[in-house]
Protein backbone atom coordinates (compact mmCIF):
# COMPACT_ATOMS: atom_id res chain seq x y z
CA UNK A 1 0.00 0.00 0.00
CA UNK A 2 0.79 3.52 -0.06
CA UNK A 3 1.56 4.48 3.67
CA UNK A 4 1.99 8.25 3.11
CA UNK A 5 2.86 11.30 0.98
CA UNK A 6 4.47 14.69 1.20
CA UNK A 7 4.44 16.69 -1.54
CA UNK A 8 5.04 20.86 -1.31
CA UNK A 9 4.56 23.25 -3.87
CA UNK A 10 2.69 21.34 -6.31
CA UNK A 11 0.24 22.93 -8.13
CA UNK A 12 -2.02 24.88 -6.00
CA UNK A 13 -1.01 22.61 -3.02
CA UNK A 14 2.21 24.91 -0.82
CA UNK A 15 2.43 21.57 1.78
CA UNK A 16 0.04 18.36 2.18
CA UNK A 17 1.58 15.32 4.13
CA UNK A 18 -0.81 12.67 4.72
CA UNK A 19 0.03 9.72 7.21
CA UNK A 20 -1.28 6.34 8.32
CA UNK A 21 -3.10 5.71 4.92
CA UNK A 22 -5.07 2.83 4.77
CA UNK A 23 -6.79 0.59 2.77
CA UNK A 24 -9.84 2.91 2.03
CA UNK A 25 -8.88 6.94 1.79
CA UNK A 26 -10.90 9.83 0.96
CA UNK A 27 -10.01 13.14 -0.61
CA UNK A 28 -12.94 15.78 0.50
CA UNK A 29 -13.02 19.48 -1.14
CA UNK A 30 -15.21 21.34 -3.10
CA UNK A 31 -14.32 21.78 -7.13
CA UNK A 32 -11.04 23.64 -7.32
CA UNK A 33 -9.42 22.66 -4.25
CA UNK A 34 -7.04 20.36 -5.89
CA UNK A 35 -8.83 16.99 -5.19
CA UNK A 36 -7.47 15.55 -8.80
CA UNK A 37 -4.39 17.28 -8.40
CA UNK A 38 -3.21 15.31 -5.75
CA UNK A 39 -4.57 12.13 -7.10
CA UNK A 40 -2.95 12.58 -10.37
CA UNK A 41 0.40 13.07 -8.30
CA UNK A 42 0.38 9.56 -6.80
CA UNK A 43 -0.81 7.78 -9.33
CA UNK A 44 2.49 9.38 -11.50
CA UNK A 45 4.59 7.85 -8.68
CA UNK A 46 2.78 4.33 -8.51
CA UNK A 47 2.93 3.99 -12.19
CA UNK A 48 6.65 5.16 -12.46
CA UNK A 49 7.32 2.61 -10.01
CA UNK A 50 5.47 0.09 -11.93
CA UNK A 51 6.91 0.31 -15.21
CA UNK A 52 10.71 1.01 -13.68
CA UNK A 53 12.86 -2.21 -14.35
CA UNK A 54 9.98 -3.84 -16.29
CA UNK A 55 11.20 -6.64 -18.09
CA UNK A 56 13.88 -5.69 -20.36
CA UNK A 57 12.96 -1.86 -20.33
CA UNK A 58 16.17 0.53 -20.02
CA UNK A 59 14.17 3.99 -19.27
CA UNK A 60 16.00 5.35 -16.30
CA UNK A 61 13.87 6.21 -13.19
CA UNK A 62 13.45 10.07 -14.43
CA UNK A 63 13.64 9.39 -18.05
CA UNK A 64 9.77 7.24 -17.12
CA UNK A 65 8.92 10.08 -14.03
CA UNK A 66 9.15 12.79 -16.34
CA UNK A 67 7.25 11.51 -19.32
CA UNK A 68 4.56 10.49 -17.00
CA UNK A 69 4.40 14.14 -15.30
CA UNK A 70 4.25 15.49 -18.99
CA UNK A 71 1.41 13.43 -19.93
CA UNK A 72 -0.46 13.46 -17.19
CA UNK A 73 -0.47 16.41 -16.60
CA UNK A 74 -0.30 17.89 -20.13
CA UNK A 75 1.78 20.82 -19.36
CA UNK A 76 4.97 21.75 -22.05
CA UNK A 77 6.93 22.64 -18.84
CA UNK A 78 7.21 20.87 -15.74
CA UNK A 79 7.89 24.26 -14.00
CA UNK A 80 4.79 25.03 -14.47
CA UNK A 81 3.50 22.62 -12.41
CA UNK A 82 5.27 24.12 -9.41
CA UNK A 83 3.27 26.48 -7.09
CA UNK A 84 3.77 29.89 -8.13
CA UNK A 85 2.97 31.70 -4.61
CA UNK A 86 6.80 31.30 -3.40
CA UNK A 87 10.34 30.44 -5.28
CA UNK A 88 10.91 27.31 -3.69
CA UNK A 89 11.23 24.00 -5.36
CA UNK A 90 8.42 21.18 -6.12
CA UNK A 91 8.84 18.15 -3.64
CA UNK A 92 7.33 15.31 -3.78
CA UNK A 93 7.85 11.64 -1.68
CA UNK A 94 6.04 8.89 -0.86
CA UNK A 95 6.51 6.11 1.29
CA UNK A 96 4.87 2.19 0.24
CA UNK A 97 5.02 -1.19 0.98
CA UNK A 98 6.09 -0.34 4.64
CA UNK A 99 9.41 0.55 3.72
CA UNK A 100 10.42 1.21 0.36
CA UNK A 101 10.16 5.17 -1.12
CA UNK A 102 10.33 7.13 -4.45
CA UNK A 103 11.18 11.14 -4.15
CA UNK A 104 11.79 13.46 -6.55
CA UNK A 105 11.69 17.69 -6.60
CA UNK A 106 12.68 20.17 -9.70
CA UNK A 107 12.45 24.43 -9.77
CA UNK A 108 10.43 26.40 -11.67
CA UNK A 109 13.07 26.67 -14.62
CA UNK A 110 12.35 23.02 -14.97
CA UNK A 111 11.72 22.30 -18.65
CA UNK A 112 11.11 18.28 -19.13
CA UNK A 113 14.58 17.17 -17.29
CA UNK A 114 13.96 16.11 -13.65
CA UNK A 115 17.70 15.88 -12.50
CA UNK A 116 16.85 15.04 -8.99
CA UNK A 117 14.44 12.10 -8.60
CA UNK A 118 14.99 8.55 -6.34
CA UNK A 119 13.81 5.44 -5.15
CA UNK A 120 14.55 2.73 -2.90
CA UNK A 121 12.94 0.16 -5.53
CA UNK A 122 15.34 -2.33 -6.72
CA UNK A 123 13.05 -3.56 -9.50
CA UNK A 124 9.65 -2.43 -10.72
CA UNK A 125 6.51 -2.75 -8.41
CA UNK A 126 4.79 -5.65 -9.83
CA UNK A 127 1.07 -4.64 -10.09
CA UNK A 128 -1.21 -2.23 -11.82
CA UNK A 129 -2.42 0.93 -10.78
CA UNK A 130 -5.46 2.47 -12.18
CA UNK A 131 -7.05 6.09 -12.82
CA UNK A 132 -10.70 6.13 -13.07
CA UNK A 133 -12.05 9.43 -13.56
CA UNK A 134 -15.36 10.90 -13.56
CA UNK A 135 -15.93 10.92 -17.04
CA UNK A 136 -16.69 7.19 -18.26
CA UNK A 137 -14.29 6.34 -20.97
CA UNK A 138 -16.02 3.45 -23.28
CA UNK A 139 -17.96 5.16 -25.60
CA UNK A 140 -14.35 7.51 -26.34
CA UNK A 141 -12.55 4.70 -26.87
CA UNK A 142 -11.02 5.23 -30.34
CA UNK A 143 -11.17 9.28 -30.09
CA UNK A 144 -8.58 9.00 -27.00
CA UNK A 145 -6.30 6.32 -28.89
CA UNK A 146 -6.55 8.42 -32.14
CA UNK A 147 -6.13 11.49 -29.72
CA UNK A 148 -2.90 10.20 -28.05
CA UNK A 149 -1.65 7.38 -30.17
CA UNK A 150 -1.54 8.46 -33.38
CA UNK A 151 -2.25 12.82 -33.06
CA UNK A 152 0.24 12.60 -30.22
CA UNK A 153 -2.04 15.59 -28.92
CA UNK A 154 -3.12 17.55 -25.65
CA UNK A 155 -6.90 16.41 -24.37
CA UNK A 156 -7.12 13.08 -22.95
CA UNK A 157 -4.19 12.79 -20.40
CA UNK A 158 -2.58 9.53 -19.09
CA UNK A 159 -5.28 8.28 -16.67
CA UNK A 160 -7.46 7.98 -19.78
CA UNK A 161 -5.37 6.56 -22.13
CA UNK A 162 -4.07 3.57 -19.47
CA UNK A 163 -7.30 2.96 -18.64
CA UNK A 164 -8.45 2.65 -22.25
CA UNK A 165 -5.57 0.12 -22.55
CA UNK A 166 -6.07 -1.89 -19.68
CA UNK A 167 -9.77 -2.33 -20.60
CA UNK A 168 -8.71 -3.68 -24.09
CA UNK A 169 -7.18 -6.95 -22.27
CA UNK A 170 -9.72 -9.66 -22.92
CA UNK A 171 -11.21 -10.96 -19.78
CA UNK A 172 -10.06 -14.60 -18.63
CA UNK A 173 -12.04 -18.29 -17.92
CA UNK A 174 -11.15 -19.47 -14.36
CA UNK A 175 -11.22 -18.94 -11.19
CA UNK A 176 -11.03 -15.79 -9.80
CA UNK A 177 -9.62 -14.10 -6.09
CA UNK A 178 -12.91 -14.68 -3.60
CA UNK A 179 -13.63 -11.14 -2.95
CA UNK A 180 -13.21 -10.32 -6.70
CA UNK A 181 -15.71 -13.08 -7.62
CA UNK A 182 -18.28 -11.49 -4.98
CA UNK A 183 -17.70 -8.32 -6.40
CA UNK A 184 -18.16 -8.60 -9.68
CA UNK A 185 -22.00 -10.35 -9.22
CA UNK A 186 -22.25 -7.42 -6.89
CA UNK A 187 -21.52 -5.55 -9.91
CA UNK A 188 -23.97 -7.51 -12.52
CA UNK A 189 -26.24 -7.19 -10.11
CA UNK A 190 -26.11 -3.18 -10.08
CA UNK A 191 -25.72 -3.71 -13.76
CA UNK A 192 -29.40 -5.73 -14.50
CA UNK A 193 -26.93 -7.02 -17.75
CA UNK A 194 -23.75 -7.29 -19.25
CA UNK A 195 -21.54 -4.67 -20.80
CA UNK A 196 -19.00 -6.85 -23.09
CA UNK A 197 -16.84 -5.77 -25.83
CA UNK A 198 -17.39 -6.97 -29.57
CA UNK A 199 -13.67 -7.77 -31.08
CA UNK A 200 -14.74 -7.66 -34.70
CA UNK A 201 -16.18 -4.35 -34.66
CA UNK A 202 -14.37 -2.61 -31.89
CA UNK A 203 -17.11 -1.84 -29.90
CA UNK A 204 -18.36 -1.91 -26.46
CA UNK A 205 -22.13 -2.63 -26.13
CA UNK A 206 -24.92 -3.12 -23.00
CA UNK A 207 -27.01 -6.29 -23.01
CA UNK A 208 -30.15 -6.74 -21.25
CA UNK A 209 -32.13 -9.82 -21.41
CA UNK A 210 -31.86 -10.67 -25.11
CA UNK A 211 -31.55 -7.18 -26.62
CA UNK A 212 -28.30 -5.57 -27.09
CA UNK A 213 -27.71 -1.58 -26.99
CA UNK A 214 -25.08 0.38 -28.46
CA UNK A 215 -22.74 1.38 -25.60
CA UNK A 216 -23.73 5.69 -26.96
CA UNK A 217 -27.05 4.88 -25.91
CA UNK A 218 -26.38 3.27 -22.45
CA UNK A 219 -26.57 4.91 -19.00
CA UNK A 220 -23.87 6.97 -17.65
CA UNK A 221 -23.77 5.01 -14.48
CA UNK A 222 -23.76 1.54 -16.04
CA UNK A 223 -20.53 2.43 -17.83
CA UNK A 224 -18.87 3.48 -15.34
CA UNK A 225 -19.86 0.49 -12.85
CA UNK A 226 -18.97 -1.76 -16.16
CA UNK A 227 -15.63 -0.89 -16.24
CA UNK A 228 -14.89 -1.70 -13.13
CA UNK A 229 -16.47 -5.53 -13.60
CA UNK A 230 -14.00 -5.16 -17.37
CA UNK A 231 -10.98 -5.00 -14.72
CA UNK A 232 -11.83 -7.78 -12.80
CA UNK A 233 -12.82 -9.65 -15.07
CA UNK A 234 -9.54 -9.35 -17.50
CA UNK A 235 -7.35 -9.55 -14.08
CA UNK A 236 -5.27 -6.01 -14.46
CA UNK A 237 -6.46 -5.61 -11.30
CA UNK A 238 -4.84 -7.58 -8.33
CA UNK A 239 -4.88 -7.72 -4.73
CA UNK A 240 -1.68 -5.45 -4.63
CA UNK A 241 -3.66 -2.70 -7.34
CA UNK A 242 -3.76 0.38 -6.14
CA UNK A 243 -7.08 2.11 -7.62
CA UNK A 244 -7.62 5.96 -7.71
CA UNK A 245 -11.58 7.05 -8.55
CA UNK A 246 -12.07 10.70 -8.82
CA UNK A 247 -15.90 11.99 -8.24
CA UNK A 248 -17.16 8.28 -7.30
CA UNK A 249 -20.56 9.75 -7.07
CA UNK A 250 -20.79 10.94 -11.06
CA UNK A 251 -23.75 9.10 -12.96
CA UNK A 252 -24.51 7.04 -10.12
CA UNK A 253 -28.03 7.05 -8.30
CA UNK A 254 -27.77 6.82 -4.45
CA UNK A 255 -28.57 3.01 -4.21
CA UNK A 256 -25.78 2.15 -6.79
CA UNK A 257 -23.43 4.32 -5.01
CA UNK A 258 -24.15 2.38 -1.72
CA UNK A 259 -23.22 -0.75 -3.26
CA UNK A 260 -20.48 0.55 -5.23
CA UNK A 261 -19.13 1.23 -1.88
CA UNK A 262 -19.70 -1.91 0.19
CA UNK A 263 -17.75 -3.29 -2.83
CA UNK A 264 -14.60 -1.20 -2.60
CA UNK A 265 -14.82 -2.29 1.41
CA UNK A 266 -15.29 -6.09 0.08
CA UNK A 267 -12.00 -5.62 -2.36
CA UNK A 268 -10.29 -3.72 0.11
CA UNK A 269 -10.55 -7.03 2.78
CA UNK A 270 -8.60 -8.76 -0.26
CA UNK A 271 -5.63 -5.78 -0.13
CA UNK A 272 -6.22 -3.47 -2.50
CA UNK A 273 -6.23 0.18 -1.58
CA UNK A 274 -8.39 2.74 -3.05
CA UNK A 275 -8.22 6.14 -2.69
CA UNK A 276 -11.98 8.21 -3.45
CA UNK A 277 -12.23 11.67 -3.97
CA UNK A 278 -15.89 13.50 -3.64
CA UNK A 279 -17.57 16.54 -2.88
CA UNK A 280 -20.62 14.23 -1.98
CA UNK A 281 -22.01 14.39 1.23
CA UNK A 282 -24.33 11.12 0.52
CA UNK A 283 -20.46 9.30 -0.27
CA UNK A 284 -19.14 10.73 2.56
CA UNK A 285 -22.05 9.48 4.89
CA UNK A 286 -21.41 5.88 3.51
CA UNK A 287 -18.10 5.62 4.30
CA UNK A 288 -18.51 6.76 7.74
CA UNK A 289 -21.38 4.07 8.64
CA UNK A 290 -18.63 1.38 6.59
CA UNK A 291 -15.80 2.37 9.21
CA UNK A 292 -18.07 2.22 12.20
CA UNK A 293 -19.91 -0.80 10.85
CA UNK A 294 -16.33 -2.98 10.62
CA UNK A 295 -14.42 -0.71 13.31
CA UNK A 296 -11.74 0.74 10.67
CA UNK A 297 -10.34 3.39 10.14
CA UNK A 298 -10.89 5.66 6.90
CA UNK A 299 -8.28 8.40 7.23
CA UNK A 300 -9.07 11.91 5.42
CA UNK A 301 -7.69 14.51 3.50
CA UNK A 302 -10.06 17.68 3.80
CA UNK A 303 -9.27 20.42 1.28
CA UNK A 304 -10.52 23.96 1.46
CA UNK A 305 -9.61 27.12 -0.77
CA UNK A 306 -8.00 28.70 2.11
CA UNK A 307 -5.18 26.46 1.39
CA UNK A 308 -4.40 24.72 4.35
CA UNK A 309 -5.68 20.86 4.56
CA UNK A 310 -7.28 19.39 7.31
CA UNK A 311 -6.63 15.08 8.26
CA UNK A 312 -9.03 12.75 10.09
CA UNK A 313 -10.63 9.67 10.45
CA UNK A 314 -14.03 8.84 9.68
CA UNK A 315 -13.60 6.15 12.52
CA UNK A 316 -13.27 9.58 15.05
CA UNK A 317 -16.33 10.61 13.24
CA UNK A 318 -17.53 13.08 10.59
CA UNK A 319 -14.57 15.66 9.67
CA UNK A 320 -15.49 19.12 9.92
CA UNK A 321 -15.53 20.16 6.08
CA UNK A 322 -17.40 22.81 4.35
CA UNK A 323 -19.56 19.88 2.20
CA UNK A 324 -20.67 18.60 5.32
CA UNK A 325 -21.33 21.93 6.98
CA UNK A 326 -23.44 23.04 3.81
CA UNK A 327 -25.72 19.88 4.36
CA UNK A 328 -26.35 19.88 8.00
CA UNK A 329 -27.51 23.36 7.41
CA UNK A 330 -29.79 22.66 4.45
CA UNK A 331 -30.97 19.51 7.23
CA UNK A 332 -31.96 22.27 9.69
CA UNK A 333 -33.69 24.64 7.59
CA UNK A 334 -35.99 21.87 6.57
CA UNK A 335 -36.29 20.59 10.20
CA UNK A 336 -37.00 24.39 11.50
CA UNK A 337 -39.45 25.51 8.44
CA UNK A 338 -42.49 23.91 9.96
CA UNK A 339 -41.77 25.17 12.96
CA UNK A 340 -41.30 28.89 11.71
CA UNK A 341 -43.55 31.20 9.30
CA UNK A 342 -44.43 28.69 6.75
CA UNK A 343 -46.07 26.28 9.19
CA UNK A 344 -47.97 29.46 10.83
CA UNK A 345 -49.47 30.53 7.73
CA UNK A 346 -50.65 26.97 6.62
CA UNK A 347 -52.31 26.81 10.67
Amino acid sequence: MINAIRLENFGMHERVAWQNLRPLNLILGVNGTGKTFILKAMYVAMRTLEQYKRGNAQQSLPDILQEKLHWTFQTDRLGDLVNKANHAKLTFAMTVDNDKSISYEFGRDTVRKILKAGTTFQRNRDSNTIYIPAKEVLSLQDVILKSREQDMMYGFDDTYLDLVKALQLPRQRGNNYQHFAASRRLLRDILGGAVDYDEQKHQWYYKKGNTRYSINTTAEGIKKIAIFNQLLANRYLTPRSIVFLDEIESSLHPQAVVAFLQMLYELSQSGMQFFIATHSYFAIKELYLLAQQHHMSIPVLSLSDTGTPAYDDLLAGMPDNSIIDTSIHQYEKEVDFPLGNGYAQRA
